[in-house]
């Protein structure tokens, strides 16, 4: 299963934001990665490069890699509505994404990692897939071996109420995918609409 596995905090530095959940070095003192840092005289970025470093910043953020993201850009597409809500909105629905936004990991790494070790059912069926797109309406379960697993539900963080497009249940250990979120809900700082641009070149 392909993902990124390098430098959690090198990225962080690159993009000026914890966007890996690993801020724990990046102050407002950091500088991007590199021999001379951000003292080096460099030309003022391209409209290209302002593009690109979005869409990295994106596929980072979420966890894919770039054939997974462009293939989720041209379901975006396909979708009725503006392109960049619609890439936000099949982003949040995936399934280590829900996990992580109902608060059973700490982290979308940690999410992923659940998911792939059969932790998680959906509609009562375990999954792992963690790319899975999920539907309104979807329940997510740990799976009936995990559901005895006090380890696991002790890393539980509960989730955050202004995901008002997730609902957890801490009595019944049970989850629903509601519905998808409208983009000014997502906090994430990404400007969706330079990634359309650059797919549209």
């Amino acid at each position: 299963m392909a993902r990124y596995t390098g430098p959690k905090t090198k990225i962080c530095r690159k993009f000026g934001e914890p966007i890996l959940g690993n801020g724990k070095w990046l102050t407002k003192d950091s500088v991007p990665p590199g021999q001379h840092g951000a003292t080096k005289k460099r030309k003022a970025a391209s409209e290209y490069a302002v593009q690109l470093k979005e869409k990295q910043k994106a596929k980072y953020t979420y966890g894919l890699l770039e054939r997974q993201f462009r293939k989720t850009f041209v379901e975006a597409s396909a979708m009725k509505g503006v392109k960049g809500e619609n890439l936000i909105k099949l982003l949040e629905a995936r399934l280590d994404n829900v996990v992580y936004r109902l608060g059973l990991t700490s982290s979308r790494p940690e999410a992923r990692q659940l998911v792939a070790h059969k932790h998680i059912a959906v509609n009562g069926v375990v999954l792992n897939i963690p790319s899975c797109q999920l539907k309104p309406g979807d329940i997510i379960t740990y799976s009936p071996k995990t559901s005895l697993n006090t380890a696991i539900h002790s890393k539980s963080k509960g989730k955050n109420q202004k995901f008002t497009w997730v609902d957890w249940n801490e009595n019944e250990k049970k989850g629903t995918f509601i519905t998808y979120p409208e983009r000014e809900f997502v906090p994430e700082n990404i400007k969706e609409q330079l990634i359309v641009e650059l797919y549209s070149k």
